[in-house]
């Protein structure tokens, strides 16, 4: 069993509430200059992932993105910065099509895929290098990540968890339960912000590739028709629920074995506080680590508005220390 415990974060002051932690970095955060490589992934299926490679010869990392994300999110570019300059080498993967070029099938990337994630780390296994020390997921990135490792915890050989640990942030563990959340006061907003991005997403795809669905777009405004309109037919769902049941990582947790560090807000107004899994449902590697507060991939600290202290960076560099000493 894993265990559960207290975070010492404390949330800014002059951030009160769960809206403005999640809000004020995306709005608010400098975004570093990098110098970055792109190596395509060409997968099994036809379709590619990119990854864009930072600089550094220590252990690689493995950063995974949110819903929509890409370099430009708030918690991104400013993360690859600082695992660079503790002594890391960056990977961040673009999920399909968020590369900045569309992907060449007609599905898309969505919150289960952990056999895109195995097709990464098993071609990133057979580098000089090996497997990566740790991969990082954010939100959407890090339910697929848990789920990935929930699938392959307690297995050997082949099929091992093709990484030295995993820390998920923001993790949705029910999507379901996060459907019904973002329908439900000031959450709309980011319901409303998502659901348009996803939209435009499927625009932009299909300007240039026959869309095999007959619906009209326009007429989606919630993740729950856009979830059973688009993402299930496109991925191999029966429909929305049979996504929602079979992606969510909260079943997967128990089998989890790799050492795992869960970051998670008890605020968070993407997930009801019931979304939160309890300690026996925890794999022997988990660590959830629960905030009083923070918002969703928020985590702002200190006392002056002029010099945030951005906590999670922070805490991920310990988390990663402790996974390389171990090694």
């Amino acid at each position: 069993m894993g265990r559960i415990i207290e975070s010492s974060f404390r949330a800014a002051w002059w951030l009160p509430g769960p809206h403005l932690q999640t809000i004020w970095p995306s709005l608010a955060r400098q975004r570093p200059r990098l110098q970055l490589t792109r190596r395509r992934i060409e997968l099994a299926d036809g379709d590619f992932i990119d990854l864009a490679v930072g600089g550094g010869s220590g252990p690689r990392v493995l950063v995974i993105h949110g819903l929509e994300g890409d370099l430009q999110s708030h918690y991104a570019g400013s993360l690859l910065d600082a695992l660079s300059r503790a002594g890391y080498q960056p990977l961040f993967m673009y999920l399909r099509g968020c590369s900045g070029e569309p992907n060449r099938l007609a599905r898309s990337y969505h919150s289960g895929a952990s056999e895109d994630l195995h097709e990464v780390l098993t071609r990133l296994a057979q580098d000089p290098e090996g497997f990566p020390l740790a991969a990082i997921g954010f939100s959407l990135g890090g339910n697929l990540l848990l789920k990935y490792l929930g699938e392959r915890g307690g297995e050997t050989g082949d099929s091992a968890p093709l990484l030295g640990a995993g820390i998920a942030v923001s993790a949705p563990f029910v999507l379901r339960d996060a459907m019904l959340r973002l329908d439900l006061g000031a959450s709309r907003f980011y319901r409303r912000y998502l659901v348009d991005k996803l939209k435009q997403a499927f625009r932009r795809k299909f300007a240039a590739l026959p869309c095999p669905l007959d619906l009209d777009i326009e007429s989606i405004h919630s993740f729950n028709q856009f979830d059973d309109q688009v993402t299930a037919p496109l991925c191999g769902f029966a429909g929305v629920f049979d996504y929602y049941t079979r992606a969510s990582c909260r079943q997967f947790l128990p089998r989890i074995t790799t050492p795992t560090l869960i970051i998670h807000a008890q605020d968070d107004p993407f997930m009801f506080p019931s979304t939160v899994p309890f300690a026996h449902e925890l794999g022997p590697g988990v660590t959830l680590e629960l905030t009083r507060h923070g918002g969703h991939v928020g985590f702002v600290a200190g006392n002056r508005p002029w010099r945030p202290v951005y906590w999670v960076e922070g805490r991920i560099l310990e988390f990663l220390r402790d996974a390389r000493r171990a090694q």
